[in-house]
C-alpha cells in the first residue's frame, strides 16, 4: 500500500514554469513506476508522463514533450517540472503508482494508487 498526496499547483500565466510534486508514504516508493495524469473540465482523464519501476525510463504525451520533465529524488518524491506552459495545459493533475514495471503505463488501469490532485492553472 502506498499513498500519495500532489503538491505544486496554482495560477501561472502562459509560457511559465510550475514544479510539482507527488510525495508518497507507506512501502517503498522505488518499487513503483509513477505516472502523472491531468484531467480538464468536460474531458477525460490523459496520460501525461511516466517514470519507470527501475527510474530507468521517462515517457511523455506528444502534448507535453520538450516542455515537461518527470523526475524523481531518489528517495519518495517524483517531480513533474512543466515549462513553457500553455492555457491548454489547465487540469488538475494526479500522479499514480503502478506495481508493474512495464505496460500500458499510458492507461489509468495500469496504476493501483491514485492522489487526489493538483490543480494548475495556465492564463492567456
Amino acid at each position: 500500500q502506498v499513498q500519495l498526496v500532489e503538491s505544486g499547483g496554482g495560477l501561472v500565466q502562459a509560457g511559465g514554469s510550475l514544479r510539482l510534486s507527488c510525495t508518497a508514504s507507506g512501502r517503498t516508493f522505488s518499487r513503483y513506476t509513477i505516472g502523472w495524469f491531468r484531467q480538464a473540465p468536460g474531458k477525460e482523464r490523459e496520460f501525461v508522463a511516466t517514470i519507470t519501476w527501475s527510474r530507468g525510463t521517462t515517457y511523455y504525451a506528444d502534448s507535453v514533450k520538450g516542455r515537461f520533465t518527470i523526475s524523481d529524488n531518489a528517495k519518495n518524491t517524483v517531480y513533474l517540472q512543466m515549462n513553457n506552459l500553455k492555457p491548454d495545459d489547465t487540469a488538475g493533475y494526479y500522479c499514480a503508482a503502478s506495481v508493474y514495471s512495464g505496460g500500458a503505463y499510458q492507461t489509468e488501469s495500469f496504476y493501483q494508487y491514485w492522489g487526489q490532485g493538483t490543480q494548475v492553472t495556465v492564463s492567456s
